[in-house]
């Protein structure tokens, strides 16, 4: 009699023997893919050898030249700017603005945005009346960034007189870094800084559309501040290094304009083990040959990434992507309590969440994170780092005085 081949057999482990095989296939195969190739490019057109080159020559630049995060800092205001639910509707309501509708539909949109009590609003939302003057809005830019900065150039030792590159981004993080980059492959021996933040003053919506009150629920006080490299002397203090930038906008498209929607990343092959590759292009042949109702195969992302920090742009969008890209709760919990304790701080977020798991401790020499984040238009940006070392927190870290108390139960 036959076992239970279920009963007896991990399926975990049968589709992990699967996942190192395929990726140990993959190496011996390249073996005569090499001496082919070579046959075929003595043959080959001049011309043709030219292109390649210059295409392989940039890949080159890319791997000679690496990018290092030496450090980062999170801005956390002080306590004064707290905005716990209970205050934020009294100065709604005191503002006269808002009609009982929109106060009843601002209260709901607290209690399920996933924010907790400790979230920061800017000063000028703390007046009654508010006074969201350009003075404010500048106020507001100056103690974010200067404070992001200050600890920052703190922290490293690093005086600010030998930045050579300076970015500076309101709700494009990743691809503030991706500019970074490749300013960073030309500019040798040098240093990037890059600076995310929102500027809540300038933004806040005083009116009656129910849409347009959300952002006033969800978006905080918050910025960071990045330190990377080129110099290789920086390898053995950085904390990672930069593995993969991807960009996708789809704002040229019609369906896209004004809108947001979820898509596919196109960069799932650069970081996706063949094992996973193989299994999701079977699923299209399927689809596309022989029965259109298949189920496209989702690949499993735990595979290629030990850690996730997914824009906290609010609860809904955790919550789908957790669903659609099979997370764990573990792996969506940097970004649920970020939301919950700093609410959504924009293209900043990203870094309070690897901030979040560098204060767990969870980060290893040789762990990969993927950084995911969303903008407008409708744009999706993913950065990949590989941690170079056993991560700790940095000095003054966002949570260094509050990670005792997380991961919180949320109320979903």
């Amino acid at each position: 009699m036959l076992p239970d081949f279920l009963q007896s057999v991990n399926l975990k482990y049968v589709k992990l023997g699967y996942h190192y095989l395929i990726s140990n296939l993959l190496t011996l195969c390249l073996i005569p893919i090499m001496a082919v190739t070579l046959i075929e490019a003595s043959q080959t057109n001049p011309n043709d050898i030219h292109h390649l080159w210059l295409h392989l020559k940039y890949n080159l630049v890319s791997v000679i030249v690496p990018v290092y995060l030496i450090d980062y800092s999170c801005y956390r205001a002080p306590d004064k700017l707290k905005a716990p639910f209970k205050r934020f509707m009294e100065h709604s309501r005191l503002t006269g603005d808002f009609d009982e509708s929109s106060l009843e539909f601002q209260r709901k949109i607290l209690e399920r945005s996933g924010l907790g009590e400790e979230t920061y609003a800017p000063e000028a939302m703390h007046s009654v009346p508010p006074q969201p003057s350009m003075a404010a809005a500048r106020d507001e830019a100056e103690q974010v960034m200067f404070g992001a900065l200050d600890n920052l150039f703190a922290n490293t030792e690093i005086k600010p007189k030998k930045i050579g590159i300076l970015v500076v981004n309101c709700s494009a993080g990743v691809i503030a870094v991706d500019l970074a980059k490749d300013l960073l492959q030309v500019h040798r021996n040098t240093y990037a800084v890059v600076v995310s933040t929102e500027n809540i003053t300038q933004n806040w919506y005083f009116g009656n559309k129910k849409a347009m009150l959300i952002p006033n629920c969800l978006f905080r006080v918050g910025g960071s501040a990045v330190l990377l490299s080129n110099k290789s002397g920086d390898r053995r203090r950085a904390k990672y290094k930069l593995v993969h930038v991807v960009r996708t906008h789809k704002g040229a498209d019609e369906k896209a304009f004004r809108c947001v929607y979820q898509e596919q990343d196109d960069a799932g092959p650069l970081v996706l083990p063949i094992s996973e590759q193989l299994l999701f292009f079977a699923t299209l042949v399927v689809k596309k040959l022989f029965n259109k109702n298949v189920k496209p195969y989702i690949p499993d992302f735990k595979l290629a990434f030990d850690h996730f920090c997914i824009h906290a742009g609010g609860r809904a969008v955790i919550d789908e992507l957790e669903k659609n890209l099979q997370l764990l709760p573990t792996h969506v919990e940097a970004s649920r309590m970020t939301l919950h304790r700093f609410g959504n701080t924009s293209s900043s977020s990203i870094w309070y969440e690897l901030a979040y798991i560098e204060a767990k401790g969870r980060i290893r020499k040789g762990h990969r994170v993927w950084q995911i984040a969303f903008g407008s238009g409708f744009k999706c940006n993913s950065a990949v780092w590989q941690a170079l070392q056993n991560v700790k927190p940095s000095h003054n870290s966002p949570w260094e005085e509050c990670i005792d108390k997380y991961p919180v139960k949320l109320v979903l």
